[in-house]
């Protein structure tokens, strides 16, 4: 029984953080129609400047608690800077190209964000160590858990019922559902389908820079932090169905009680579940599980 709340709790923390970099992508996808390979770039960014704003608040000695908000202050200005040139100067000349083309254009922003990143932080790893102790540690059973694990939890549940019910309650919500469906027709309704594409990248970039952000005092930041999100990333989007908010949040729940089960019990087989789960869940349904209705064309 241990074990299992165990495997249960560490599944669930895991799948936190990467459902909130899934909806990212899946709702990039879902808008624009872009498999963003550089999405883990954003991801990436986020952790290293949540890293230097954690230190810039250390080095004034604030209140530790200040440290949360220079993690999420790190992710806004990360989509505010990094959004509009991304989308205005590269994206919005390939819309409407084939998909593999906005794949390798992705794919080489990927590349050259790597090397930005390295160029800005240099190659040595970066520790932010200050948040991850704000919340203590909580015992359940015979197992201690850290506090800030459970925050993670806390923001994918706000994160995922903010952003479905900004696409579901609002106005706005329903101008980027029409868009989804038909940019031809919200154009010709006088939708400013080009504000939409901003907008919708920009919170893509924003959930990736704050999935980073907010897991930064769990890991070493580090080049290469990308690589690996952005697979898993995927594996979670397609899994569940690409452009679906419930899809991202069921397939990081599997993604992470996968990875939880293999790390407990079959350790060398931690990699290989979530794709050994990704390969079982598209035999039987090659759509993903929560794969959008399209629209039947005539």
């Amino acid at each position: 029984m241990e074990l299992a709340i165990t495997i249960f709790i560490d599944g669930l923390t895991y799948a936190s953080w990467l459902f909130i970099v899934a909806l990212g992508l899946t709702l990039v996808f879902g808008v624009l129609k872009i498999l963003n390979i550089a999405h883990g770039s954003f991801y990436a960014l986020g952790a290293y400047a949540a890293a230097t704003f954690v230190g810039w608040v250390a080095t004034m000695k604030w209140a530790p608690g200040w440290t949360l908000v220079a993690i999420f202050m790190a992710a806004i200005v990360i989509a505010v800077l990094v959004a509009p040139l991304t989308e205005k100067g590269l994206l919005r000349f390939f819309y409407g190209h084939d998909e593999v083309l906005l794949v390798l254009v992705t794919y080489a922003l990927f590349l050259c964000m790597e090397d930005i990143t390295k160029l800005i932080w240099g190659a040595n790893p970066y520790y932010v160590s200050e948040p991850y102790g704000l919340f203590g540690n909580i015992e359940i059973g015979n197992q201690i858990y850290v506090g800030y694990d459970f925050l993670l939890i806390v923001i994918a549940v706000v994160v995922g019922s903010v952003v479905w019910f900004g696409l579901n309650r609002t106005r706005q919500g329903k101008i980027v559902t029409a868009v989804i469906h038909s940019p031809e027709i919200a154009s010709s309704m006088g939708v400013k389908v080009s504000k939409v594409y901003m907008m919708a990248f920009g919170v893509g970039v924003f959930l990736a820079a704050l999935g980073g952000a907010f897991t930064a005092p769990m890991i070493s930041v580090q080049p290469g932090l990308s690589v690996g999100v952005i697979i898993v990333s995927f594996a979670v989007v397609i899994i569940g169905g690409l452009g679906s908010i419930e899809g991202a949040a069921i397939g990081a729940l599997i993604v992470g009680l996968a990875r939880a089960f293999a790390v407990h019990v079959v350790p060398v087989a931690e990699l290989f579940s979530i794709y050994v789960v990704m390969a079982l869940v598209l035999m039987v349904k090659p759509e993903g599980l929560f794969q959008r209705i399209q629209a039947r064309k005539i």
